[in-house]
């Protein structure tokens, strides 16, 4: 199991073994990032050969091979595009070929092609908004940003990617994106960036279905909501809501078959 601490002293990732029924095992190794690291979001490539880290505080993207011990040795680094952008997020193809970092907040998805040849992440230039462009992003007097980027997946066909982002008011709303991608993982195109009910709070995580590209949930803590959407001839619908009035609560959605 692969893992890592947040906020503050967050300089190293863990590696646990895991027993055949599933136990965790022992502390195999617990490998640097930076003193200034902050990873929020983590994927394996499709043969768990390489690991991705999005360095929110630290403001990179960090690529490790594993090894057949299953520890891991770092590969590189590469700075996100712009020293605003933050990268909370990542979520990597089927094919292997494109990884998608959200920035918190820069407010977008950046596409990266993985090199063949070393494995690093490449920015393709190509990114796409998590907010409306043009509205206030920022408060007047403290320049404080008004939206977080949040989450970041893919439906289980791998033709579509689905983005969050959250407002830090409650006055304000929260977005959902959804883009069609090619076969080869490029994104295509931004097929919707729409409203949420409410700013999402800590939340509004969007969580496809693991078996159906039908079906998405989304959660929120400002008010305990889950929500399932049907996503249908492209186009993205809210066919069922349930509220649970408990504080903090609405973080995060899984899917059980």
């Amino acid at each position: 199991m692969y893992c890592n601490p947040f906020y503050k002293h967050a300089g190293y990732g863990n590696v646990f073994s895991v027993s055949g029924s599933g136990a965790l095992g022992e502390n195999i190794q617990n490998y640097p990032y930076q003193e200034n690291t902050g990873i929020h979001g983590m994927v394996f490539d499709p043969t768990e050969s390489y690991l991705y880290s999005a360095d929110l505080t630290a403001n990179k993207l960090w690529t490790h091979r594993k090894l057949p011990s299953g520890e891991v040795e770092l590969v590189g680094s590469v700075d996100a595009p712009d020293p605003g952008d933050h990268p909370r997020w990542v979520a990597m193809h089927p094919t292997g070929n494109y990884l998608y970092a959200l920035m918190e907040a820069g407010n977008r998805i950046c596409e990266y092609v993985i090199d063949p040849a070393t494995h690093l992440p490449v920015y393709t230039h190509h990114s796409f908004p998590l907010i409306p462009p043009g509205i206030p992003d920022r408060e007047p007097a403290t320049r404080k940003g008004l939206y977080r980027a949040d989450v970041c997946a893919l439906t289980q066909s791998g033709k579509y990617l689905f983005a969050s982002s959250r407002a830090n008011k409650f006055d304000l709303t929260g977005y959902v994106a959804a883009f069609r991608l090619r076969d080869c993982g490029s994104i295509e195109a931004q097929l919707c960036l729409n409203p949420t009910p409410t700013s999402g709070g800590h939340s509004n995580a969007v969580a496809p279905c693991d078996w159906s590209d039908e079906w998405v949930a989304i959660t929120d803590d400002q008010e305990g909501w889950v929500e399932m959407y049907r996503w249908k001839d492209e186009f993205l619908h809210r066919v069922a809501r349930v509220q649970i009035p408990e504080p903090g609560f609405g973080m995060n959605a899984i899917w059980y078959d």
